[in-house]
């Protein structure tokens, strides 16, 4: 088993920054990449970003645009997203997530172990 538990939402003003943070414990191999969606009221889970363990990153281009860095510290087996240049649109509630398989998916069902998310609220 694998726990994920997500930190750093909040409310925020737009144009403003926020770092989430999910931290995973239980069964760690480092064979699995990570990754973060989102979902906003009313619609889909969506891919934000995701990390494999050795780095290589991928981003929905279409909505992060560059305001978003995924990373990460192996030794802490955490994840982080940094988002600047915030929207309102941004805001969701952002989850974690470890994939099945060692390379980043967009698809929502290469994911096996989800944290509870955390809230972003942005304000214009």
């Amino acid at each position: 088993q694998v726990q994920l538990l997500e930190s750093g939402g909040g409310l925020v003003q737009a144009v403003g920054s926020l770092r989430l943070s999910c931290v995973a414990s239980g069964r760690i191999d480092g064979e699995h990449a990570m990754a973060w969606f989102r979902q906003a009221p009313g619609k889909e889970r969506v891919f934000v970003a995701g990390i494999t363990w050795s780095g290589a990153t991928r981003y929905n281009t279409d909505s992060v645009k560059g305001r978003f860095t995924i990373s990460r510290d192996i030794a802490k087996t955490t994840v982080y997203l940094q988002m600047s240049g915030l929207k309102p649109d941004d805001s969701a509630i952002y989850y974690c997530t470890r994939a099945r398989y060692s390379l980043v998916s967009q698809d929502l069902g290469a994911y096996n172990y989800w944290g509870q998310g955390t809230q972003v609220t942005v304000y214009s």
